[in-house]
């Protein structure tokens, strides 16, 4: 049985766990090439990893129709009670009964992960603030450290020598320990080893360890999503050994791998990133990135232009680079506006369809922006603990480094690209389209410093369950309802597994929040704890059941895609105005922790909607919250500080404040 593993989709991951000791960067081959040395080779768990379960019919309809119970009223549920009745003893029966077949035939890997990419892939929408989120670096430790040219160098250092341990197979294993003084250990690690690849996932196991699927990993590095009509294309070419680096709109790329695959030299790179810094070219007045931003099917047709007009070679240099570095000219003022720079920027200096961005501003601020279809948070946190932990244990680069003396401008070329008047016009399109979009964006975000994780789990409470408590509360007090809400869930304890939900808002939660919003006064402090405990238990079991591949939305999502695969009519639970309202996800939240993490966001996934992404840390909580016009993010955030403050009063046994 996994345990209630504490891995959301994106951005969170499993913690930060040991690794094997990093040693300094020189150049040439040799240990500094490389993060780590495991012992246990990467991707040794992978074929022995369990698949993916599809969850019995009648017990997704049921935890479906208990997600309903606190969105409806009697009448609503009533109906949507028959339409399910109707599905799971007719059409449904046979959909499922064809889903388990195409499962049993595909042993390879799950029956999401197919739908699941279409899903991303067949969206038109643009990829900037609908699907792209971003997760930033806390600063450097040492603060002469933080530098955008000491940290530019020691990140990119950090990330390739990331990429070089992945290749090599030298890479840790992603696990999830319950018991790491059992499994995360030399001892066993020897032992494992020698365990076939076929078996090695069950001697894990019993020492209550968990593999996770490593299968996106690849998708990491010199990868890009290429826009297609009505469907787009992830692109991988393994073979390219150079960077791309974006600083005010112009693109450049050097090679950051040598002939033989070594990393080029440490003072070199530092060398190529300051002749970069220190071009004083105006920004372009057609900057390229634009195109990016926008719908998938416009952006298709420009790059049929793009290609058609003598751009094809440059356009595959940007795309098979190892990854895109950004330069950006801005110093980061607050939390507010580095959530919008790393969410969305001024849209000239990011290639928002590669796999992702290393963005380092003016003062050093850092952060990770990602394309999210072609993978989850688990592989993204991962690539950005060990670069954090890398380049701050082991900087490649000290404040006294001095770069190379090469001539940079032999070994760094500029990227130019032609554009014809049909090209000038669509990148004005797709700015002004951009402009006008992040300007109806709000970001805001608190902090709360009462409590934290010790404190609730002293009271015996989940930490999660608190946090997500709090939003409920929170929409209540503001609008006076209970509202579809999203918690996203990672499967990677399953092969090809991806994500599944969590629906936080039940029966429990709106009753506690009822409680406390509308009348405290009613209630004893006992009472009050007492209904909290009920819905952190419950919460408990719907994050295991998810985290297990036992939820409702992705079981009912692959028989929907089934249908249409088919060519069958829509069944009338899809139909049902019910079925619309719970996936129009008005609170969509997410949950990271790690030491490496300062703060990440995104975007609402609907217009009258909240993206929240938040952390429940040792001694206090964080949250990110956006929202577009239709929603007031500022005035929420003091709904869930009043939430945190009432709910720790009842743990307090003080009296509700009204």
């Amino acid at each position: 049985m996994v345990p209630r593993l504490l891995l959301r989709a994106w951005p969170r991951g499993p913690a930060l766990v040991s690794r094997a000791p990093c040693r300094p960067l020189s150049a040439g081959t040799g240990p500094s090439q490389y993060l780590q040395h495991s012992i246990v080779p990467t991707m040794h768990y992978q074929d022995s990893l369990p698949r993916l379960p599809v969850p019995k019919l009648e017990d997704t309809i049921r935890r479906y129709l208990s997600a309903q119970k606190p969105l409806l009223d009697d009448d609503q549920f009533r109906k949507t009670e028959q339409f399910c009745k109707s599905f799971e003893n007719g059409i449904g029966k046979e959909l499922h009964k064809q889903l388990v077949a195409q499962d049993q035939q595909n042993k390879h890997t799950s029956y999401i992960s197919g739908p699941w990419f279409d899903m991303y892939l067949t969206a038109r929408d643009s990829v900037v603030l609908n699907f792209n989120p971003f997760i930033s670096f806390n600063p450097d430790p040492k603060p002469e450290y933080n530098d955008q040219l000491i940290r530019a160098t020691n990140m990119t250092i950090s990330a390739i020598r990331f990429l070089k341990t992945l290749r090599a197979g030298l890479l840790e294993p992603e696990v999830f320990h319950l018991n790491p003084a059992k499994s995360d250990t030399d001892s066993f690690k020897r032992l494992i080893r020698f365990v076939p690849s076929s078996l090695s996932w069950y001697g894990a196991y019993l020492v209550n360890a968990y593999p996770l699927d490593m299968s996106q990993y690849f998708r990491l590095f010199n990868s890009t999503r290429l826009p297609k009509p009505t469907r787009d294309e992830l692109f991988t070419d393994e073979k390219a050994k150079h960077l791309l680096v974006l600083r005010r709109g112009h693109f450049y790329i050097f090679d950051i791998l040598d002939q033989d695959g070594n990393i080029v030299s440490t003072s070199e790179i530092q060398a190529h990133l300051k002749y970069i810094l220190s071009d004083v070219s105006p920004a372009p007045e057609f900057p390229l990135a634009y195109l990016t931003s926008e719908n998938r099917d416009v952006w298709a047709e420009l790059r049929q232009q793009l290609i058609g007009s003598g751009n094809e070679e440059t356009l595959r240099k940007v795309d098979s680079a190892v990854f895109c570095l950004c330069l950006d000219d801005v110093p980061i003022k607050d939390l507010i506006h580095l959530s919008h720079n790393m969410l969305h920027g001024d849209g000239t200096n990011r290639w928002f369809d590669k796999s992702f961005n290393l963005i380092i501003a003016k003062d050093g601020t850092a952060a990770v922006h990602f394309e999210h279809a072609w993978g989850d948070g688990v592989a993204v946190l991962r690539f950005f603990n060990e670069v954090f932990k890398d380049s701050t244990q082991a900087p490649a680069v000290t404040p006294q480094s001095q770069p190379a003396t090469t001539d940079s401008s032999l070994a760094v070329q500029k990227l130019s690209f032609k554009l014809n008047d049909a090209l000038k016009t669509g990148i004005t399109a797709a700015k002004q389209k951009f402009d006008a979009t992040v300007k109806t964006l709000t970001i805001d975000c608190i902090q709360f410093h009462r409590g934290g994780k010790e404190f609730l789990k002293r009271q015996k409470l989940s930490p999660d369950a608190v946090a997500q408590l709090a939003f409920q509360m929170a929409f209540l007090r503001q609008y006076g309802q209970t509202v579809a809400t999203y918690e996203s869930c990672s499967t990677a304890a399953f092969k090809h597994g991806r994500t599944e939900t969590i629906r936080p808002a039940s029966i429990f939660t709106k009753k506690c929040s009822e409680a406390f919003v509308r009348a405290p006064s009613t209630h004893s402090a006992g009472e009050l704890q007492q209904m909290m405990a009920e819905c952190s238990k419950y919460h408990g079991q719907l994050t295991k059941e998810a985290a297990m591949g036992q939820g409702f939305d992705r079981h009912l999502f692959a028989l929907r895609y089934l249908a249409a695969a088919k060519g069958i009519v829509l069944p009338e639970l899809y139909l049902d105005p019910a079925y619309g309202q719970i996936n129009h996800n008005i609170l969509s939240t997410s949950t990271l922790n790690s030491p490496a993490v300062n703060i990440g966001g995104f975007a609402p996934v609907v217009p009258d909607g909240f993206g929240v992404g938040y952390a429940v840390h040792d001694n206090w909580i964080g949250c990110n919250v956006s929202s577009y016009p239709g929603r007031n993010a500022r005035e929420f955030l003091q709904c869930v500080e009043k939430a945190l403050g009432d709910m720790f009063d009842a743990l307090e046994g003080k009296p509700i404040k009204t």
